[in-house]
């Protein structure tokens, strides 16, 4: 993207993917395989300097702009969107440390956050409860110097790896409205009534590591309240922008590679004596679906940048995760077509592709919420 342009930030971007190239490219398939991307990667990511580039120096971090961060993203997605994993520990998870976090628990936990020794998730789905957050049940009661913590969560990215884990929970189930109750829990590996289930078979993102939570009468030091009890639903609304605008980013550089690829492919594949991409009707669909990219490129770099200065642009980031998701899943789908039968191949990149586009118009609040959300915001909301 134009913003990432800049000479240090290409120099750094160019590195990343030489690091990439050699370090996750030759390895992708198998980590496809064996469901699992392992923690001597994570590793690796942490002792290059790739983890949670822009934590503060103090606490092992680069201090970096969020540029570096952005040129991260679009790296690992191009390899392959079972990455995921890492771009939700650097920039949803740890983030809610950086901006939430105790001078005591910062320096507890993100020096290993930035060398890899600490990998973290955030537990808010359960299976009764997914974008309505207000109406989940995990409870977490006060007893002297420890919350007792009690429930299920679900779905939960890096759930298998995590060391630490941000637990959304009602300190008070009586409150009214509801999400006045709730609060945010750091629950660290090892933590007495804390289980983890099997690894979740999913359609697609096969190397994202997705699990089960259990905590039965889990004993949770106080000291590892996030912030302020009953400001938990807070919080996490602050930090949603963040979070769907990195969905909207990878969702967009997904599209560009599904694009890529396949520009390749018709422009080499024969049929009726000439190549697929002579055809008007390939032709207009190749068009058609740069022109809806290349919109997509100018709405993410005006966001990106908005959001470096701090801007709320909650509602546009809104419209770019809906709308960008939904474009990938249409590129996937025509991009699929124009393979034809090879498509339908798993040795083809867009096999692969069409299988984890889909999940990114669920996760990050459905697009029916970001509809919710731009509506509301437009003045349509009940009461108005």
């Amino acid at each position: 993207m134009k913003l990432t342009h800049q000479e240090e930030v290409q120099v750094f971007r160019q590195t990343f993917r030489r690091f990439l190239e050699k370090e996750a490219v030759p390895h992708y398939e198998q980590w496809e395989k064996d469901r699992l991307i392992p923690r001597s990667f994570w590793k690796k990511m942490g002792e290059n300097g790739w983890l949670c580039p822009t934590v503060e120096e103090r606490y092992g971090g680069a201090g970096a702009d969020w540029l570096y961060a952005v040129a991260i993203i679009e790296e690992m997605e191009r390899v392959g969107s079972g990455l995921a994993g890492i771009a939700l520990h650097n920039e949803i998870v740890v983030p809610y440390l950086t901006a939430y976090g105790t001078e005591e628990q910062k320096q507890r936990w993100l020096p290993g956050c930035v060398s890899g020794d600490l990998i973290t998730a955030i537990a808010m789905t359960e299976p009764g409860a997914g974008s309505d957050l207000a109406n989940i049940t995990t409870t977490a009661r006060r007893e002297g110097n420890v919350y007792v913590l009690n429930g299920q969560k679900t779905f939960i990215t890096n759930g298998f790896h995590a060391d630490l884990i941000i637990v959304v929970c009602k300190t008070d189930p009586g409150a009214e409205p509801q999400h006045r109750g709730i609060s945010l829990l750091v629950v660290e590996r090892g933590t007495p009534g804390f289980e983890r289930g099997k690894k979740l078979e999913k359609v697609g993102l096969h190397c994202l590591d997705t699990t089960e939570l259990y905590f039965h009468e889990c004993r949770v030091p106080v000291r590892n309240l996030l912030g302020e009890e009953g400001k938990g639903f807070y919080y996490l609304m602050n930090q949603l922008q963040q979070e769907r605008l990195v969905v909207a980013l990878s969702a967009w550089v997904a599209a560009e590679e599904m694009f890529r690829t396949t520009l390749d492919y018709v422009k080499m594949r024969t049929a009726f004596g000439k190549p697929i991409g002579q055809f008007q009707h390939t032709q207009f669909t190749m068009a058609e679906m740069a022109t809806e990219i290349e919109l997509g490129r100018a709405f993410l770099e005006r966001l990106i940048e908005e959001h470096r200065k701090g801007v709320d642009c909650v509602t546009e980031v809104s419209m770019a995760k809906w709308w960008l998701t939904e474009m990938a899943k249409r590129v996937a789908a025509q991009c699929m077509q124009l393979h034809g039968g090879y498509g339908y191949m798993e040795e083809y990149p867009i096999a692969r592709r069409f299988r984890d586009i889909a999940v990114t118009s669920i996760y990050a609040g459905t697009n029916e919420i970001m509809k919710s959300i731009i509506a509301k915001r437009l003045g349509l909301g009940e009461g108005r």
